[in-house]
């Protein structure tokens, strides 16, 4: 039996609601200032919404029993779009900008994108571990998110550091690859790894045990 892919539930809604109270935030900041400075913090939040959009689409293919290429194809944007949901996190480096002149108003800016970048990834990773919960086992299935939180940190450090975009795999594979090869051996590259990996994984296991308890 299929399914209906259903966009409007309660928690998109919040969503919804969250990400509208953010662009209200900048678009007051940016009335005061005059300054659009701040202004890439959008297209940061609409990079970290990828991964739950293509997490809803393969959660939908796979309760729908949809092709397994299709399946496979929106798992793997998923996990290449993954990262940029923690990145959004060290925007907040750009509070030592020159342009960052509201203090207190930048911080709240900056740290309500943050989390809900971090909340739209953490959200679809819930939903890609009931997926492979479902084909594999539930063991399986916990090891798998350790290893994708782990993947996710290093594309952190690619992006932040060596300045990567997602869709560089297709765009500059050579050069991504070369500069993957000669980051393994950098102790900062394992260092932001197990961080942003680890604090990664304990927010979903955390977050995912609360609903179900909850439920």
């Amino acid at each position: 039996m299929k399914q209906k892919l259903i966009l409007f539930t309660t928690s998109n809604i919040g969503l919804l609601a969250a990400i509208s109270f953010a662009i209200l935030i900048l678009a007051v900041r940016i009335k005061i200032t005059g300054s659009l400075f701040f202004s890439f913090l959008v297209w940061n939040l609409f990079l970290a919404g990828l991964p739950y959009l293509f997490s809803q689409v393969l959660k939908y293919l796979n309760n729908s029993n949809y092709s397994k290429i299709g399946q496979f194809v929106f798992f793997g944007m998923w996990l290449l779009f993954l990262p940029n949901s923690p990145y959004i996190i060290t925007d907040l480096i750009h509070l030592q900008n020159e342009n960052a002149t509201l203090v207190w108003l930048d911080l709240l800016l900056v740290f309500v994108y943050a989390i809900i970048g971090l909340l739209l990834g953490l959200f679809s990773m819930i939903d890609v571990y009931q997926v492979l919960k479902s084909k594999y086992n539930a063991k399986n299935a916990h090891f798998f998110m350790i290893y994708l939180c782990l993947l996710c940190g290093y594309g952190v450090y690619l992006g932040r550091f060596l300045r990567f975009n997602s869709w560089d795999l297709f765009t500059k594979p050579h050069i991504l690859a070369y500069n993957i090869a000669h980051s393994l051996t950098n102790y900062n590259v394992w260092s932001m790894t197990f961080a942003f990996g680890g604090l990664l994984y304990i927010l979903f296991w955390t977050l995912h045990k609360k609903i179900v308890f909850k439920k």
